[in-house]
């Protein structure tokens, strides 16, 4: 079938600034496909144009095989949206909520009727149904927030920064509630700068300054960065760090408690690496490699992107 978003050289600019520039990729039919950047990069000017909020200023993209500039309306339609910020109404129940937005969205009264105890008693909401929404706490209103945004049963599911300020534990539970609309059969396009969130998804696609740098599973992206991670306790951080930072096989080196955290590129061994470097000064008390992940990726793409004179 289709792939639901499809998106090829797509661009914005406002004025002088180019927010996106040529962003190309498709998601799959039921996948969690996660932009990743951080805060500025481009990701939910991204999602706005394929949302029909935002035309795009080159290239075209169809979702769920309607034109995003040419039919925005059918496009609304047809996904469900969850913006950054809470957005539904404060001083409505979280009841009328729902049955606001299921009216928005084109359910009929018999339809609404059923639907929305179905979705309160599957949000874990049925006891806070007549609870004012403004008097939620944060992992509450996300969780209606994203009730209300797929209480029509869209095939398609955008997700502006879904928990964004949100509590941990709260965001673990956000997180087990998308996997489940997911293997529901709903495709997910997810906005974060949460490394750790971007693990969760089935593929991403990094964002940095309105250019898309990888594309793939998080496996396949930290693979291709060939990064090598390591811990290492020394007597002297301040000066481990001058030492190591200057090496050309090191893309990062960071505090970590009371140790170092090594990055190596190119497949180098970062332990064999340290203790060379560290032999005649600070000396290495303790080394272990590490398995690396996204967030070792990015910020190699990040540095591998200033050191080449990418960006803007």
């Amino acid at each position: 079938m289709e792939d639901p978003v499809v998106a090829e050289g797509l661009s914005r600019r406002f004025g002088k600034l180019v927010a996106v520039s040529d962003v190309s990729f498709r998601v799959h039919r039921g996948e969690i496909f996660g932009l990743l950047g951080p805060n500025g990069a481009g990701k939910s000017t991204t999602l706005r144009m394929l949302c029909g909020i935002l035309d795009p200023s080159g290239g075209r993209a169809t979702v769920v095989g309607f034109d995003v500039e040419k039919e925005p309306e059918r496009v609304k339609q047809n996904i469900g949206y969850m913006t950054q910020r809470f957005s539904l109404y404060e001083d409505l129940t979280v009841e009328e909520n729902l049955h606001f937005y299921a009216g928005i969205y084109g359910l009929g009264r018999t339809a609404r009727r059923k639907r929305v105890p179905e979705e309160l008693d599957r949000a874990g909401l049925s006891e806070r149904r007549a609870q004012i929404s403004g008097t939620l706490s944060g992992g509450w209103k996300q969780r209606l927030a994203l009730v209300c945004a797929t209480i029509h049963q869209p095939p398609l599911l955008f997700l502006d920064e879904p928990t964004a300020g949100v509590d941990p534990v709260s965001r673990r539970e956000f997180w087990a509630h998308i996997h489940r609309i997911a293997s529901a059969g709903t495709t997910v396009i997810v906005t974060t700068h949460y490394m750790d969130e971007a693990e969760r998804c089935h593929r991403l696609a990094f964002i940095f300054r309105g250019t898309l740098l990888d594309i793939g599973t998080p496996g396949e992206v930290i693979e291709r960065r060939e990064i090598r991670v390591c811990l290492v306790s020394t007597t002297n951080v301040a000066k481990a760090m001058d030492l190591l930072e200057s090496h050309p096989a090191v893309d990062e080196v960071a505090p970590f408690g009371d140790r170092l955290r090594v990055a190596t590129l190119g497949g180098v061994d970062p332990i064999a690496l340290t203790e060379e470097v560290l032999g005649a000064g600070p000396g290495v008390a303790g080394a272990r490699e590490i398995v690396p992940n996204v967030e070792d990726a990015f910020v190699a793409m990040v540095h591998s992107e200033a050191r080449n004179g990418g960006g803007r």
